[in-house]
C-alpha cells in the first residue's frame, strides 16, 4: 500500500458500511459520514473499484464462514479483480479463495 506506483481499489459496499458504522457511533467521525469519506479519499487516493453482475453473482457463490451481504461483496470484488483485500476481519482472512493483507 505504501508503493506510490501501487492502484488501490475500494469497493462502493466497504464506503456505504463506513457509513453505517459512523451513523452508528462505531466509528468516530468529525461531520457526516460522507464529508469523513471526502476528507479520507483525499489522503489516500484510491479508485473506485465497480460493482458488476459478476460480483453480485460470485458473492452468492463463494465460501465465505457467514452470511454478512457486505462482506461477501467485498470479497467478490477482491476476488473478481484478482486483487489482495486489505482487511482486519479474521472471517475474511481465513477465506481460502481470497488473497488477504492484514
Amino acid at each position: 500500500m505504501e508503493d506510490p506506483a501501487s492502484i488501490l481499489f475500494l469497493s462502493p459496499i466497504s464506503l456505504w458500511e463506513t457509513c453505517l458504522l459512523v451513523e452508528h457511533g462505531r466509528v468516530p467521525a468529525a461531520g457526516t459520514a460522507g464529508q469523513w469519506i471526502e476528507r479520507a479519499r483525499q489522503v489516500l487516493p484510491v479508485r473506485e473499484a465497480p460493482l458488476t453482475f459478476a460480483i453480485a453473482a460470485l458473492a452468492r457463490e463463494i465460501d465465505v464462514p457467514h452470511q454478512d451481504p457486505a462482506d461477501r461483496f467485498i470479497a467478490a470484488t477482491a476476488i473478481e479483480m484478482k486483487l489482495p483485500l486489505v482487511t482486519s476481519d479474521v472471517r475474511l482472512i481465513g477465506c481460502e479463495a481470497l488473497k488477504c493483507i492484514s
